[in-house]
């Protein structure tokens, strides 16, 4: 199938499919006329793509997944590890967007948001008691 078609199938733009191939996440094969050619194999390994970066993989954590997807040698604990490590991860953005939402909340509490020129949240990012 053409990029077109590999792109609709798999749910992602043609640009994307594109800048995957030119870091190495996939390779589809090349036809006589030099057109990429991707096969079911590629709209899959696309797809887990897709699935692993919505999962907010990296790029190079994807690299690794899919390096574990095709080694039959492979041991389970070393993807585990992957999500494990991701986790913690989410928990410290989590946390950290947590902190970010009180310290918000108490500057739009600060702020009468009247007519006055006087404005309690640009004197406090001022650092303007």
């Amino acid at each position: 199938m053409n990029i077109s078609q590999a792109a609709q199938r798999s749910g992602l733009s043609t640009k994307t499919l594109r800048y995957y191939e030119s870091i190495d996440l996939l390779q589809p094969a090349r036809g006589p006329n030099g057109y990429r050619e991707y096969s079911r194999a590629d709209v899959e390994t696309l797809q887990f793509i897709q699935r692993a970066r919505a999962c907010g993989f990296s790029v190079d954590e994807v690299r690794q997944l899919l390096a574990l997807h095709r080694d039959p040698a492979r041991q389970s604990h070393d993807a585990k590890q992957l999500v494990e490590e991701k986790l913690q991860q989410i928990e410290l953005q989590l946390q950290a967007l947590k902190a970010m939402k009180v310290t918000l909340r108490e500057l739009a509490d600060s702020c009468a948001g009247d007519d006055s020129p006087e404005c309690a949240i640009l004197s406090q990012l001022a650092n303007r008691d």
